[in-house]
């Protein structure tokens, strides 16, 4: 077993139409705003930035995000990771009831040293960390959802 390599699955149901929240989701630069732990995102260009994150745990992160597909019509948003950590993220937004279910699926494997060396000790709470993060992402995209 890869210690350093993480599969992630987040599902969030939303109370707004899928357009609406793929519309949001596809502008990580207004992330920051309504997503606490993402620090920062810096374009490089119109497919590719520099994100910067933190969570509970006191490390922050750091990778270039590289769009690799982008499909309204499937609500599919991806992108490769390379940095702190290497990999692809996808948010893929549905219909759901009235409103939506944005499912966020990663695959990455961790670069950063101190994140590589305490892999075994530190994989569950690297694991908690990560789901702190997204519970906030969804209350922050919720409070946003509701203000815009």
């Amino acid at each position: 077993m890869d210690w350093n390599h993480y599969r992630f699955r987040s599902l969030w149901t939303l109370p707004a139409p899928p357009a609406t929240v793929y519309d949001v989701l596809e502008r990580p630069e207004d992330y920051p705003r309504w997503w606490p732990q993402v620090r920062e995102v810096t374009r490089l260009d119109d497919t590719t930035g520099v994100i910067r994150i933190r969570s509970v745990v006191p490390y922050g992160m750091t990778f270039t995000a590289r769009e690799v597909r982008r499909d309204p019509a499937a609500g599919v948003l991806e992108t490769t990771l390379s940095g702190d950590m290497e990999g692809w993220a996808r948010w893929t937004v549905t219909p759901h009831g009235t409103g939506s279910l944005a499912r966020y699926d990663q695959a990455v494997s961790v670069h950063k040293p101190l994140l590589r060396r305490l892999a075994v000790p530190g994989r569950p709470v690297f694991r908690a960390n990560h789901a702190l993060m997204m519970r906030s992402g969804r209350r922050g995209l919720l409070r946003h959802l509701r203000a815009v």
